[in-house]
């Protein structure tokens, strides 16, 4: 039992290390393409904007679109 549990332990702690041995480098002439404005996370700006635009209008409040709760002091 013990040398099963061992072996458990072994298997799960080098799975994750198997897992980071296929990710490459960027080569130079890849990075071109990261650089375009829609690899970034937020996406379009506009679409950001206007969003946030609604957010705040609707709640009162400016910011803080990131945390949980509303302009009303409420969670």
């Amino acid at each position: 039992m013990r040398q099963l549990k061992w072996r458990w332990l072994l298997i799960l702690s080098i799975l994750p290390l198997a897992g980071c041995s296929g990710i490459t480098r960027v080569q130079p002439w890849e990075k071109g393409t990261l650089a375009k404005p829609e690899m970034t996370f937020e996406g379009d700006v506009l679409d950001t904007n206007f969003t946030e635009h609604t957010y705040f209008s609707k709640e009162g409040a400016s910011g803080g679109g990131g945390v949980g709760g509303g302009g009303c002091g409420c969670n």
